[in-house]
């Protein structure tokens, strides 16, 4: 299957791009957005955005196929889980869950579309419409595929015109992505780009944000620092920075089966995107009283880290990585062996997966690529105490704990500064509609006008 070169990341990789180039393709989207994409019914994009996603979840889809069998060199991900990463995804993209992402943000579907009004605007005989920036730039992280994707479905979404520039040797999957926009209707394919280069190369990067109306960029706090300073002063410019995530297990569902239960959940947010991204499990805090231990369950979550292995196995791992993972290793095997407050399990012969328990319950920074800490402690107040060197910079928890404990633990865990909080097993699988660092998905993308009617 040959893709035609619609976009700068189709180009040979001998190819130069110039400061001069990416300028001209700016105001080529935004040309191309007014005559195609400006005066489109939101509904109608709602369709085509379904229609694609359906069409990612068939098997035999050619764009799905290519990117199965190219992705685990591009990504470093295994074909297993690639597969199992996309379909979450766009398994999400429904006619349902777009329209109720739009009523949450903007507080009707058609806000777009109209001057429109809800409730409180009816009671104080208004309405609103909300319009998009016409140039949407995207600087996107290269860990895991689908915030792109995300990103660039909120655009369509939005009807602005998008230009994503792909960190180096991470365009594979957003690059196919656009391409099946381009299939499903070429005039929204006429309004993205898609390009990659290393970033740092001041005079690209200038060349675009100079051209945007909004920026979001998703990278390490130092990356973002960057682009803000070439970022024109009153173009928006939206950042996510670093976080981290970890999960907590009460100790009233820790009874037989139903722990069994949890260490599978917990296994998928570990083996999903290798455990790479905001949203995995650096710990699990597993408190105690429970029927089964701490070290109880660290080793039935081994057990299911040794089986999830043999189905969705993790991407292979430079040797620098696996070095890190195996010297990791070997301090704790070293600690185990002098206190029986720690306790190691790790596969055999490779650095695939590792549980390391210990009693003492300080926050722990994971090298990642399913290495997790289990730890013990007395209650969700003894967690956070643990975890107060990351306090704000924790994403999501995911939460195990019976119906009446599970809102006043969830309560807690929001005021502590936590902005997201799903059971085990979707940690990795957020909501169409959930709001990214605590921050709307498309309100903060748009500008708000008022009609106040006689």
């Amino acid at each position: 299957m040959n893709l035609p070169n619609y976009f700068l990341a189709d180009l040979p990789p001998e190819a130069t791009l110039s400061a001069s180039m990416l300028g001209e393709a700016c105001q080529t989207l935004r040309q191309n957005r007014e005559r195609y994409l400006a005066n489109r019914s939101t509904e109608s994009l709602i369709n085509l955005l379904s229609d694609v996603a359906a069409a990612w979840l068939d098997p035999g889809y050619p764009l799905r196929k290519r990117t199965l069998e190219q992705g685990p060199d591009a990504t470093g991900f295994s074909r297993e889980v690639l597969a199992k990463g996309l379909d979450a995804f766009f398994a999400q993209l429904t006619p349902n869950n777009f329209r109720l992402l739009l009523e949450q943000d903007f507080g009707h579907r058609r806000r777009l579309d109209e001057m429109t009004r809800s409730g409180p605007e009816d009671d104080s005989n208004r309405a609103a419409m909300v319009s998009a920036p016409e140039l949407l730039v995207h600087f996107t992280a290269g860990n895991i595929p689908n915030p792109s994707l995300q990103s660039i479905v909120f655009g369509v979404l939005l009807r602005s015109a998008q230009f994503v520039k792909c960190a180096s040797g991470a365009s594979l999957v957003p690059r196919l992505f656009a391409h099946s926009l381009y299939e499903a209707d070429p005039k929204i394919g006429a309004c993205l780009e898609i390009a990659e280069w290393r970033g740092g190369d001041v005079e690209l990067e200038k060349s675009v944000l100079a051209n945007a109306d909004c920026i979001t960029a998703t990278g390490s706090d130092e990356s973002l620092d960057a682009l803000r300073k070439l970022a024109p002063t009153q173009t928006r410019f939206l950042g996510y920075g670093h976080r981290l995530s970890f999960a907590y297990v009460a100790g009233g569902v820790l009874t037989g089966l139903k722990a069994e239960r949890l260490a599978a959940q917990l296994a998928t947010d570990v083996v999903a995107w290798d455990q790479q991204g905001c949203l995995s499990p650096h710990v699990c805090y597993i408190e105690r009283g429970g029927q089964i231990s701490g070290e109880q369950f660290s080793e039935m979550l081994a057990g299911q880290l040794e089986r999830r292995e043999q189905t969705e196995p993790r991407g292979a791992l430079p040797v620098e990585k696996s070095a890190t993972i195996a010297s990791r290793r070997s301090f704790y095997e070293l600690r185990a062996s002098h206190s029986p407050d720690t306790r190691l399990w790790h596969s055999q012969h490779s650095t695939a997966w590792t549980v390391v328990f210990e009693a003492a319950p300080q926050f722990q920074i994971s090298c990642l690529h399913r290495f997790i800490y289990v730890k013990e402690v007395s209650n969700l107040t003894e967690a956070l105490q643990s975890a107060d060197a990351v306090r704000g910079k924790v994403s999501t928890v995911g939460l195990a704990a019976s119906g009446d404990q599970s809102q006043t633990l969830a309560t807690e865990l929001a005021r502590w500064g936590v902005t997201r909080v799903c059971p085990l097993g979707q940690m990795q699988n957020p909501p169409l509609a959930w709001r990214h660092d605590g921050r709307p998905a498309l309100a903060e993308l748009v500008r708000w006008a008022d009609w106040e009617m006689e």
